[in-house]
């Protein structure tokens, strides 16, 4: 393995983490958002009152990408593995 295939490695598995992370921060973005423009315009001002809603919110998304996250990195792991396996007969 030269040194351009273990760029190339990195960057691809930087890539899977934002492909599959992204989804979940984006959710967690969202909801923090709107439960502090609520809060704003309630004058509620509890500081956990907002990890409940992000709490919910992250672990449905999750739920739901579940499936295209395992695939992801069950393929990416395949796609390591042959790279080893051809690395090491090399």
């Amino acid at each position: 393995m030269t040194d351009t295939d273990a760029i190339l490695l990195m960057r691809e598995s930087l890539a899977i983490t934002l492909l599959v992370g992204g989804p979940l921060m984006l959710t967690a973005l969202i909801v923090g958002l709107a439960v502090s423009l609520i809060q704003a315009l309630t004058q509620v001002n509890e500081a956990s009152l907002i990890f409940v809603p992000k709490l919910l919110a992250v672990a449905a998304v999750a739920a739901l990408i579940a499936p295209f996250v395992g695939r992801t990195f069950g393929d990416f792991a395949r796609v390591l593995f042959d790279r080893i396996i051809s690395a090491g007969g090399a």
